[in-house]
């Protein structure tokens, strides 16, 4: 008899406080990405708390059947959501089939996730602006140096980051096929990839023309999307520090971009620098701290 999903693992075999597991089988044709390369079928096991080793995989045979099992926790897969990370993990989360559940939580993290409640979608627009100002300033960087190669490459990951913003302001979780998710929105960004992509300028032109439209849209988005950074500086009187900035758990997802970000926040004047004096002598360094400006 040939193994189904639902006849490959159940609670006592996985074990390890396993909430559940989820069935991801792959279209007959379709290319398999380097996460299942060369397995149609991927099984995931939702597991509970948080998993020191991260991401466990295991290559299992079944009869004629092949497949992949991969061990996850909840609070990983949480956080993946947030951040963008292994998104063809949580796309396979989403649409697989739910093989078994333990009193329905993985049926409930499911809706949970598709959801994409006012709270992850806050953070997880953070997240993917911090990472299109980032790709924005090496794309310019490069532009300046006349590497219009390394340009182009990081003005279209700009503009993927830049799509993703949007497919969140509309409520919708990005998934790894980003462009054919904005493509039936009608979207600024999508025109500025058809600019970028097919057009006949040079590329150099072609280049120039999308950082000074990334430029516009961060100077536009720049207050919304780190509301999350700029609510932070104005909680209390006391200016912050960078240390201190990037020691929250809050923006431990945009730890190494706190600088920039905050740069740019000064210069738009949505945030102030503070000069804090020393407590010894005049020629000690003076330290710059931040608060929230006007927005």
């Amino acid at each position: 008899m040939e193994p189904t999903i639902f006849s490959l693992v159940d609670e006592d075999s996985v074990g390890r406080q396993a909430l559940g597991a989820i069935g991801y089988r792959h279209n007959n044709g379709e290319f398999h990405s380097s996460l299942a390369y060369d397995f149609e079928l991927v099984v995931i096991t939702v597991c509970e708390g948080q998993n020191d080793a991260g991401i466990e995989i295991e290559h299992c045979t079944n009869g004629d059947l092949q497949y992949q099992l991969i061990h996850i926790s909840n609070k990983d897969l949480k956080r993946w959501v947030m951040t963008g990370e292994n998104r063809e993990i949580v796309q396979c989360f989403l649409h697989g089939d739910i093989i078994w559940d333990v009193e329905g939580e993985l049926a409930r993290l499911r809706e949970e996730v598709i959801d994409f409640g006012a709270g992850i979608r806050e953070q997880r627009k953070f997240i993917e602006f911090a990472k299109f100002l980032k790709m924005y300033i090496e794309a310019k960087r490069y532009t300046q140096e006349l590497d219009f190669l390394d340009a182009y490459y990081h003005v279209l990951q700009a503009l993927k980051h830049y799509a993703r913003i949007e497919l969140i302001e509309q409520g919708m979780l990005p998934e790894n096929s980003v462009w054919e998710q904005v493509r039936p929105l009608n979207s600024v960004v999508y025109k500025l990839f058809d600019e970028l992509t097919d057009n006949k300028e040079t590329l150099e032109q072609r280049i120039q023309l999308v950082l000074l439209a990334c430029e516009f849209t961060i100077m536009s988005k720049m207050a919304d999307c780190c509301s999350v950074l700029l609510r932070i500086l104005s909680s209390r009187k006391e200016a912050w520090s960078i240390q201190e900035l990037r020691g929250l758990s809050e923006l431990a997802h945009v730890r190494e971009d706190i600088p920039m970000i905050l740069r740019k926040l000064v210069h738009h004047s949505l945030a102030k620098e503070i000069i804090k004096e020393p407590k010894g002598s005049i020629d000690e360094d003076r330290e710059i701290r931040y608060l929230a400006g006007k927005y």
